[in-house]
């Protein structure tokens, strides 16, 4: 499926990979081998590797709602919806998610509606609105946009739900989006053995409902594998699901406050994504907002236009690596890679 995935994309207009950056001076600084990033800042135009998931989502959905497979291309999928009654793409979002949403649903010729949480920056809602999406301000969390969203769709058959967390009874789409991220670390795979590397030694993945984490953990477990990296979850400390469900060894519901790392604030896990979490975690962190906006000037000062959500995975590796113990259980040491995923750009307001 991941080959399909990646020819799909490829097959997108304006497609191209992501940048993977070497950062000699971070690998100087944490004592290690070579560290790479990978620079989701400008996805198909857009600040961050969203798109990716709901791309294939969509398409996936419009397969199933027209009775069966189509080309995976944009004109096939207009012509497939073109002649049904008017379809609506809803989604709730913390950003980048509802804009990709908005921007694939005018690619292919529907309309969307998007719900926030009130902590959204206005800036983030009116990049949403400048995609031609319906945006709907809740006086609550993400988590309570994503109940609500969930109730509009439900609402009329035209309206099609398409989010990146899954619950009981709703797990096929997040699912597709989850594949629909396995470009990311398939080009990551290819560029990396460009610069000389096999394989990562430590993958840092900012973390959210866990649908890239999942991603992550679905590609690097896989038994065709030599080498299995070590991954790392890395989460605001306002709203740590991940950690806090780690920690209770079951899905743990937590309350959230704003943070620097919008796209970050969720405060349940997928349950579509906790069954790999909890089988193929090797660690969990979480971080301040001091701390991302330290990786953030770092980057910057690097080349990388990470956002607070993308250089949250340097500020987690920075965290995890200055204690010897947690080196040595990862088994970090002076010939490592690490790979840091910036899952957004300047500017985007959210992963």
């Amino acid at each position: 499926m991941a080959v399909n995935v990646l020819r799909f994309h490829a097959g997108l207009p304006g497609y191209a990979p992501a940048p993977l950056v070497e950062l000699p001076p971070i690998a100087g600084e944490l004592g290690v081998g070579r560290v790479f990033v990978k620079d989701e800042s400008s996805r198909f135009g857009l600040p961050a590797f969203k798109i990716l998931g709901v791309s294939w989502a969509v398409y996936r959905a419009v397969s199933r709602l027209v009775g069966g497979d189509i080309p995976p291309t944009l004109d096939d999928i207009r012509n497939a919806i073109a002649g049904l009654p008017p379809v609506e793409l809803v989604t709730a979002t913390d950003g980048n998610h509802g804009r990709a949403l908005a921007r694939m649903a005018r690619m292919i010729g529907a309309t969307s509606h998007v719900f926030v949480p009130e902590s959204l920056p206005p800036g983030v809602i009116a990049a949403i609105e400048d995609e031609g999406a319906g945006v709907t301000r809740i006086g609550g969390s993400y988590d309570d946009a994503v109940r609500l969203a969930a109730d509009h769709a439900d609402a009329a058959p035209v309206r099609m739900l398409v989010q990146d967390t899954a619950w009981p009874g709703y797990e096929d789409v997040p699912a597709w989006t989850v594949e629909g991220y396995s470009t990311l670390f398939h080009e990551a795979d290819a560029q990396l053995r460009d610069a000389g590397v096999e394989s990562p030694d430590l993958v840092a993945v900012p973390t959210g409902v866990g649908s890239l984490l999942q991603s992550a953990l679905t590609h690097y477990r896989q038994d065709a594998l030599d080498q299995s990296p070590a991954v790392l979850s890395v989460e605001p400390e306002s709203a740590a699901c991940v950690l806090a469900s780690v920690r209770h060894g079951g899905l743990t519901l937590i309350p959230t406050s704003t943070t620097v790392m919008a796209g970050l604030n969720c405060g349940l896990p997928s349950s579509l994504a906790w069954p790999f979490i909890e089988q193929g975690l090797d660690a969990a962190v979480a971080v301040s907002d001091d701390e991302a906006r330290r990786a953030m000037h770092d980057l910057h000062r690097l080349g990388v236009p990470a956002g607070p959500c993308g250089a949250a995975s340097l500020a987690g590796v920075r965290a995890v690596l200055a204690r010897p113990e947690r080196r040595t259980a990862l088994g970090i040491d002076s010939h490592s890679t690490l790979l840091l995923v910036s899952t957004e750009g300047i500017g985007s307001g959210a992963a």
